[in-house]
């Protein structure tokens, strides 16, 4: 039934919108036909009405309510397929709504593992058994290391050695070395390598510790203030905010700095010693308290903590040339017997191939990284022990030498970035801390753990190059692959 005003000013308009004196939601009420004017009838018993006015200058209607529906309890976890799909949007629904989506988050965060499992099961209608876990092997991981885990992938890991290594201290100590990888191959050119060494008379390692560093990005205010200034302003009060950092953490000492500047902005790096721990969370959190500091004091707006200066993560000429975390040298010495009769090859052959791979080969293809395949045991030995596997893209800067001397080959393998630690991260995960004790089970007293497992790492990459170059100059490369890789499966 349509209302219309019959005030002169409002003829032929519509006004069921307009000067509404009572109104308690337009879509509870629908008009009820042929309904008598309220001064001419009761309203009808039993039937709950609402006068609702349309204009000045008219009679009250009623509108019958309609009765509602019991509001039907909606769960959390029956609305997550919609969460997945996306066609829950929080800009497009009432806040209650927007308080059932956070519930809904917050409980698939609280789900145990299986319970997330089963979740994207019934979700995807996919099998995900195999990623099931016995929940006891994984230690905290789901609290520490893993945000929403609802499973694990198994990696493959096997044993290589062992690798006969006189570390800088001069002890000598025999390595047992964990390698988690799929690459066939891989395990078995690593063990010849460590064959090879231990008949040499093993790999002799050198290390220094450059500390794990951090750039923070600070752009000055004061334009008329010229960035010299800032610079000697740093210096002198050196002190002052190198305590802010360190009061960070009992295990952080800010060991120097440097100081980089583009236009007006200035980029602080500072290198930090973190003891047992590899300590990029704890120089970060430093780096943080340290830009603050900057900013109340120096009148310069500090723009990130993390600017890339450092290369955290990240190939860089910088990395290359001044290293970070550990920095190894590998070296060893192989008479002309034991490189034919382990590595079935020669001196002059296996030079040959390392002119043309690692000098005129990554030359021409502007290599950061000469070598052979250093990334790959980096990451099998990062991943058994619970290292950052990010941090292999910096091991992969490796240079490797080869030279003749006396008839004799001299390997040398120069790791400028080996970012390491045993104290957090995965290292605290049960297996990982099994494959580290394995790594580091012959102790020494000269030297902390964390630059054992360093030199260790790198004596590990030398026996790896070494047996690559002596299979690429045998020309036995593509066939062992095609043995082990492709080889039927064991009944």
């Amino acid at each position: 039934m349509e209302h219309r005003c019959n005030h002169a000013s409002h003829s032929s308009t519509r006004c069921i919108t307009q000067d509404i004196h009572y109104r308690r939601n337009v879509r509870d009420y629908m008009p009820n036909e042929k309904k008598p004017r309220a001064t001419d009838q009761k309203r009808p018993s039993g039937i709950e009405e609402v006068p609702f006015r349309v204009c000045n200058d008219s009679q009250p209607h009623y509108y019958k309510k309609i009765p509602q529906k019991p509001k039907q309890k909606v769960s959390h976890m029956s609305l997550l397929p919609l969460l997945f799909q996306g066609t829950i949007l929080t800009s497009s629904i009432y806040q209650n709504r927007k308080r059932m989506i956070a519930q809904i988050r917050m409980d698939f965060r609280t789900l145990s593992i299986h319970g997330r499992r089963e979740t994207l099961e019934r979700k995807f209608c996919i099998d995900l058994s195999t990623l099931a876990i016995n929940e006891k092997h994984i230690g905290h991981a789901n609290e520490r290391n893993c945000e929403q885990m609802f499973g694990h992938v198994p990696i493959p890991v096997g044993y290589a050695g062992p690798l006969s290594i006189t570390l800088s201290c001069e002890e000598k100590i025999e390595a047992h070395l964990p390698l988690a990888t799929t690459e066939a191959a891989l395990i078995a050119s690593v063990n010849r390598g460590c064959k090879a060494l231990r008949e040499a008379g093993g790999a002799q390692t050198t290390s220094i510790y450059h500390g794990i560093t951090r750039s923070i990005a600070l752009r000055m205010q004061n334009a008329e203030c010229r960035m010299q200034n800032y610079e000697e302003e740093i210096s002198l009060k050196k002190e002052e905010w190198v305590a802010v950092g360190e009061a960070t953490s009992n295990h952080l000492k800010i060991l120097k700095y440097e100081i980089d500047t583009h236009e007006d902005l200035l980029f602080l790096t500072i290198y930090a010693d973190t003891d047992e721990a590899m300590g990029m969370n704890m120089v970060t959190i430093a780096a943080e308290e340290i830009g603050k500091w900057m900013e109340k004091n120096f009148n310069l707006e500090c723009i990130t903590v993390a600017a890339n200066v450092d290369s955290d993560k990240k190939p860089s000429q910088r990395t290359k040339e001044k290293g970070r975390g550990y920095e190894v040298t590998a070296t060893a010495v192989l008479s002309e017997e034991v490189v034919e009769s382990v590595l079935k090859t020669t001196p002059k052959a296996l030079l040959e191939v390392a002119h043309a791979k690692l000098k005129v080969g990554s030359e021409i293809a502007g290599a950061l990284g000469k070598n052979c395949h250093a990334a790959n045991i980096i990451a099998a030995l990062y991943l058994a022990t619970g290292q950052d596997a990010a941090h292999v893209v910096e091991g992969s800067l490796a240079e490797t030498q080869v030279k003749i001397d006396n008839g004799q080959l001299k390997v040398i393998v120069r790791n400028p970035a080996i970012l390491v630690g045993i104290r957090g991260g995965g290292t605290t995960l049960p297996a990982q801390s099994q494959a580290l004790n394995l790594l580091l089970k012959s102790t020494v007293s000269g030297l902390q753990s964390t630059q054992q497992l360093a030199e260790t790492i790198g004596a590990a990459v030398l026996a790896g190059e070494l047996s690559l170059l002596a299979a690429q100059s045998s020309h036995t490369l593509a066939k062992s692959h095609k043995f082990l890789a492709r080889s039927s499966p064991l009944p």
